[in-house]
């Protein structure tokens, strides 16, 4: 994605709920910011005799039967803790992987802004954390600066996310677009990306004479979710992976509705090291197993995130 695309583009944190979610964001990591360093749970199947692609990982990574997973993990859907153990879309696509390759995925929690430093320092063995796959990423360029700071990473993409509008249930002001929020209060969380969108539209909106948006900005998102539940902003910006499961799970459902299409959409990848391109290969052709085999699927829409779906796990397909 761009710099300006979905979460981890600006450092920042999102832990949701009015439906127990965390959310989407300028280091060369694309972030979601705090949370602590403790080790999360792990997760994936240990490793089988049987499974299919097994001897196309590494010697050492199929020997250890373990692939180190570098994780902020602290936002869901897509990771967070539950009960001590991560949870989410990036575990359970894991767990799938780790059947197809015969290894179990063990997540370790970390700041965002410290993964890509962690993989080049071998500390895990690639890095599962909504990251978007994007150029200075695979350059090693800070997309904050536009300098170079490292070698880079490549990525295994596997799913496409970008910035959604959240909207109480029903859509009371028929919010369409962006363009619909014009001269309207828009709640969000301060730092991310999504409020970089809004700031954008709102200068649009002002150059076509419909008046700025009245931006509400917070420390977390739950409290812009609030706002909007109380229906004191006509919307909030998400990422679509957390806008999509707080509009399934607050309220029970009851609460928010997603609407539009999503704002500069991109591929979220797992990254991988360059000089691994061993592991990378594997990565991807397990990735393409499952999703010809339909558990990649299931796992979309267990997550009611099938619009973020993608169809070929291709390599560095970010811009």
């Amino acid at each position: 994605m761009t710099a300006s695309s979905t979460r981890r583009t600006t450092a920042r944190t999102s832990t949701v709920a009015v439906a127990a979610i965390a959310v989407a964001s300028t280091l060369i990591l694309t972030g979601c910011g705090d949370q602590t360093d403790k080790s999360g749970g792990d997760s994936g199947s240990s490793s089988s005799a049987s499974a299919p692609l097994a001897a196309k990982l590494p010697a050492d990574i199929r020997k250890a039967g373990v692939i180190k997973v570098g994780s902020d993990i602290s936002y869901a859907p897509v990771e967070y803790m539950q009960s001590g153990k991560a949870v989410g879309i990036d575990p359970d696509v894991a767990d799938a992987l780790g059947k197809q390759l015969g290894v179990r995925f063990d997540f370790q929690n970390g700041k965002f802004d410290q993964l890509i430093v962690g993989l080049q320092a071998k500390r895990f063995n690639v890095i599962m954390s909504a990251m978007n796959d994007t150029k200075d990423r695979q350059n090693g360029i800070d997309s904050a600066n536009g300098k170079k700071v490292g070698n880079g990473v490549d990525f295994v993409d596997y799913f496409t996310a970008g910035t959604s509008i959240l909207v109480q249930k029903g859509n009371p002001k028929g919010v369409k677009s962006l363009d619909d929020l014009c001269g309207k209060v828009v709640a969000l969380q301060k730092g991310t990306t999504s409020e970089g969108v809004a700031r954008t539209q709102s200068k649009k909106c002002e150059k076509d004479g419909k008046g700025a948006i009245k931006l509400q900005t917070f420390d977390t998102d739950p409290e812009a979710l609030l706002r909007l539940k109380q229906g004191a902003s006509v919307a909030d910006l998400n990422d679509f992976p957390v806008a999509a499961y707080n509009a399934k799970t607050s309220g029970g459902g009851k609460d928010f509705e997603v609407v539009g299409d999503q704002v500069e959409a991109g591929p979220y990848g797992i990254a991988v090291s360059k000089e691994n391109t061993q592991l990378r290969d594997a990565l991807q052709a397990a990735m393409n197993a499952i999703i010809k085999n339909g558990d990649y699927a299931k796992i979309m829409q267990k997550w009611n995130v099938t619009d973020g779906a993608v169809t070929e796990a291709k390599i560095n397909g970010g811009s």
